[in-house]
């Protein structure tokens, strides 16, 4: 794995486990966005738990790589779902916070794929 591979996976997996952490906590910023894009309350812990396994995998990745080639596919594409969610909803203003993070999945993945 190239040392790019391993800042940018180092890099998502903290992004994804600090989203997941805010969302753990049930920050009321994140109630009250989730509830404007439809997205029921419950589904949080979910939506939490999916981004931790994918930094999870991230970071234990760094030591096999198909697991790291999987979560960062896995990242993406929730990441991807999480711009779609705002889109959907019309939310035009947040459409920038998911992109970060959809950047640094779709970085992970492009050089897992390298």
């Amino acid at each position: 794995m190239s040392t790019a591979a391993i800042i940018v996976s180092v890099l998502a997996a903290l992004a994804a486990l600090v989203a997941a952490g805010v969302d753990v906590v049930r920050a009321d910023w994140v109630a009250g966005n989730m509830a404007r894009y439809g997205v029921p309350r419950n589904w949080l812990p979910g939506l939490a738990g999916a981004k931790a396994v994918g930094g999870v995998g991230l970071l234990i990745g760094l030591a096999a790589q198909p697991l790291a080639l999987a979560a960062a596919a896995g990242s993406t594409v929730y990441f991807v779902l999480a711009l779609a969610t705002v889109v959907r909803a019309r939310a035009w203003s947040d459409v920038g916070y998911p992109l970060p993070y959809l950047a640094l999945a779709v970085a992970a993945l492009a050089l897992q794929l390298a």
